[in-house]
Formats: structure tokens, sequence, C-alpha cells
């Protein structure tokens, strides 16, 4: 006997699980001091430049979703008198960036969009879900000749 799978259900829930871990993200960041804000704006390849993120549209819902942004947060933390510290947060529970995500990071560290981009990442402690933060620039390096093709295309 085959179990068939509800993908709308499975949909729903995963959607649901991942606001409430972003809530729980954002909340661990200001207990750690730091101002946190949604970022709306992303990566525009062709142009190669910060734009705004498209908004998504759900007919079904009719409401207009926002948080589209990459990455989802901005967090500013006052280091010493007019000095800060801008760092960019990408939420992730499986703590894993595509390819795709994996460039737009690079470039934004590059161009200096963000100081660091921090990854968080759910990691279970006994039965409760924690969050662990990952430092991009540590754990991933770009290799060479991708970084040689990024400055040719800037060069055009």
């Amino acid at each position: 006997m085959s179990k068939k799978i509800d993908y709308k259900t499975q949909g729903k829930k995963n959607r649901a699980a991942g606001a409430r871990f972003e809530l729980k993200v954002r909340s661990k960041l200001e207990e750690m001091g730091w101002t946190v804000d949604k970022w709306t704006n992303t990566v525009d390849y062709e142009k190669l430049k910060v734009v705004p993120a498209k908004r998504k549209y759900n007919p079904f819902k009719k409401i207009m979703i926002i948080g589209t942004g990459f990455p989802d947060f901005l967090a500013i933390k006052r280091i010493t008198g007019k000095s800060y510290e801008v760092i960019g947060v990408e939420v992730k529970r499986n703590g894993y960036l595509d390819k795709v995500e994996k460039d737009m990071c690079h470039w934004l560290l590059e161009n200096k969009v963000f100081g660091k981009i921090i990854i968080a990442k759910a990691a279970k402690v006994g039965r409760k879900i924690d969050v662990e933060f990952i430092d991009f620039s540590k754990n991933y390096k770009r290799e060479n000749k991708r970084k040689k093709y990024m400055k040719e295309s800037n060069n055009n």
C-alpha cells in the first residue's frame, strides 16, 4: 500500500516552519544587540547592481508578499561612537546555499554592500531547534576563474 503525498499541505507546513525559524533568528540577533530589518533588495546580474526585489502576489489569499530580498535580513550594530558593523543574514534551515545564492553573496561582499554575510542554520539540541550562525566568507571560497570572469564582466 503506497501513501499519496499531499504536496499542498507539505508546502504549507514547510512555509510556516520557515517563517517561524526566521522569527527565531530575528529574535536571537536582537538578543545579541543587533538592530534587525528585513532586506528588500537583491542583486541584478545583468546590471551588476543592487535593485529592489520584485514583490510576489498571491492571488488566492489576495495579499502582496514583500519579503523576497536576498539576503533575508540586514543587521546593524554600533561598535564605537559613530562606527557601525553592517551584516547580511540569510536564513536557511539546512544551512546550504545554492549556486546563485553563493554568487550573490560573493558579489555583495566584493562590492562592500555588507561587511560580512552570516548564514543562520537550524541546529538540533535535544528536542529543541536552536540557531547556529555560520560566517559565509570562512566557509565558501570563490574559485579563481569565477572571480576573474566577474571582474571581466564588470569592465565591459
